[in-house]
């Protein structure tokens, strides 16, 4: 049970458990109304840009425009994207350092260990001939471990690989053995799953194109307030 227990926490340190809170934006909940959060990025010191119905200035170290986005008028992305476009490598250097600080943010952490972008790579043929995405994905996280939910997940994620009356039959030793093979065998197909079963605090970014010259495009959503189809 120690065992389960650790493994449980190192999978954890990178998932939100806490279903009542939501992704942040520079300490603000990314939720509410867009006049609300208009009013509360003023407070940062953002200027309103009513042509561009955005807002403008600096975050971590680059002119920026914030967009706020929403569904039902509820927030649900604050996108923040670069004001000025770069070439191509100083793009790549831009992504990189970018993944670099996230990796290095106590605070985060990424889908994978390592997402940047290899030096030889030629972002610009990628994208443009093989239509690449380059993007890197990070979580927002929290230390509140519930390990009876993070079980469940996983036997129910378990009926895809054994039926439901052997699953059913096993003993809880048993069902604990089963929990290791699927954090040990099936961790990145798990975590898909368990996204897709446990909206996080999700903050990601993406290289943004524009007649040759190239943009960060970030975003921190809020996933309880995305769009899940019941508008159809």
């Amino acid at each position: 049970m120690k065992r389960l227990l650790f493994v449980v926490f190192l999978f954890l340190s990178s998932m939100s458990l806490a279903q009542n809170d939501v992704t942040k934006f520079l300490g603000i909940p990314v939720d509410g109304t867009k006049t609300n959060m208009i009013q509360k990025l003023k407070e940062k010191g953002y200027t309103y840009n009513s042509q561009l119905d955005c807002l403008e200035g600096e975050f971590n170290g680059y002119n920026v425009r914030l967009h706020v986005v929403t569904n039902n008028n509820k927030v649900y992305r604050i996108l923040v994207e670069d004001a000025f476009g770069v070439n191509e490598t100083a793009i790549k250097i831009r992504f990189n350092n970018l993944c670099r600080q996230f990796g290095r943010n106590s605070r985060y952490s990424g889908i994978k260990e390592n997402q940047e972008i290899p030096d030889n790579e030629d972002i610009s043929y990628e994208m443009i001939v093989n239509n690449k995405r380059y993007e890197a994905i990070f979580y927002q996280t929290e230390m509140t471990i519930d390990t009876d939910l993070f079980k469940n997940t996983i036997l129910e994620f378990a009926k895809g690989k054994i039926s439901e009356n052997e699953l059913a039959e096993l003993s809880d030793s048993e069902k604990e053995q089963l929990v290791m093979v699927v954090l040990n065998e099936y961790q990145d197909e798990f975590k898909e799953y368990y996204v897709a079963n446990n909206p996080l605090k999700i903050v990601w970014f993406t290289i943004a194109e524009l007649y040759g010259d190239y943009r960060i495009a970030m975003y921190y959503d809020n996933e309880k307030n995305k769009s899940n189809g019941e508008d159809l």
